[in-house]
């Protein structure tokens, strides 16, 4: 599920095309790539030390686009090592797409691929019930946590699988960001399902701090435009509304108070900026490195 951060509709296809829209009117993509270029060659500058393999293991690995990018980077870092990449994504039609993506990218000989349609609590059971842990020298769980119910549990049984200088690279929301407030305020109205719940860097460094595990927080400012939003009958604003609020059709079912009120707050310094006509959305992400 990487970069997809919230839970699924009834209408899988309204779903998806309000996550597209977040993507084309967001920065989200562009700031993990900012982050993959500036800062992970040095996190993972020692993953491989003296390793004739580095094993990777993807959370959530979705379609593969962030996924190639880590790998890309390890293969610059170590070239010629040969890499075992296995991936975890319960979704079989983003194991398909990676699958593709895969077929058509060139340069990754040295890379071998395997996939596993679980969730990483399932992914956790089957490990559980076999004698030998495998040890993993990088591990990365982008924009998932929101789907996990026990976070602390799952940060402390990937954390024991962690080589000598492994990291695990957590991404999701930050506790500065707009969704902080959003999730925070007007959470308990709105309708969601069990599946995902509202987590950022804020509730997960505390969790971290209570397990006594090291690691460090990198924040990167990134933006939604949502100014269609206050556009009547505007469709992509409509869908844009649908990923804020995690509802489908909210635009056209919501209690008027409550999407007047929400509407208010969305335009407010603490929510967004106002620039150039434009009101954008604080959707800034918080980029975790747990050390072993």
């Amino acid at each position: 599920m990487a970069s997809s951060m919230r839970s699924l509709f009834s209408d899988h296809s309204r779903y998806v095309e309000s996550f597209r829209r977040f993507l084309d009117n967001s920065t989200e993509h562009q700031c993990m790539q900012e982050f993959m270029d500036k800062k992970l060659p040095g996190i993972i500058a020692r993953i491989g030390d003296a390793k004739s393999e580095i094993k990777i293991l993807s959370i959530g690995g979705g379609a593969g686009e962030i996924d190639l990018q880590i790998l890309s980077k390890v293969q610059a870092q170590y070239p010629g090592v040969h890499i075992n990449n296995e991936v975890v994504e319960p979704s079989a039609e983003q194991i398909t797409k990676y699958r593709e993506l895969v077929a058509k990218t060139s340069n990754l000989e040295n890379i071998k691929f395997a996939w596993h349609k679980e969730t990483s609590s399932e992914y956790q059971n089957r490990m559980m019930e076999k004698k030998e842990l495998q040890k993993w020298d990088f591990i990365h769980m982008i924009q998932m946590l929101y789907y996990v119910k026990d976070i602390p549990a799952t940060l402390k049984f990937f954390h024991s699988l962690l080589a000598n200088n492994a990291k695990i690279l957590i991404i999701l929301v930050s506790g500065t960001s707009g969704w902080d407030k959003l999730w925070k305020k007007y959470g308990s109205r709105l309708p969601r399902d069990d599946l995902c719940q509202y987590v950022t860097s804020s509730d997960l460094t505390q969790m971290l701090d209570n397990l006594e595990i090291k690691y460090e927080c990198y924040d990167l400012l990134s933006t939604m435009d949502i100014t269609d939003c206050f556009i009547d009958g505007n469709e992509n604003g409509d869908l844009l509304w649908d990923f804020l609020t995690e509802t489908c059709n909210f635009n056209t079912t919501a209690p008027p108070d409550l999407k007047a009120e929400i509407m208010k707050d969305l335009q407010e310094p603490g929510f967004s900026v106002k620039k150039e006509g434009k009101v954008l959305f604080n959707n800034s992400l918080s980029f975790i490195v747990v050390e072993a």
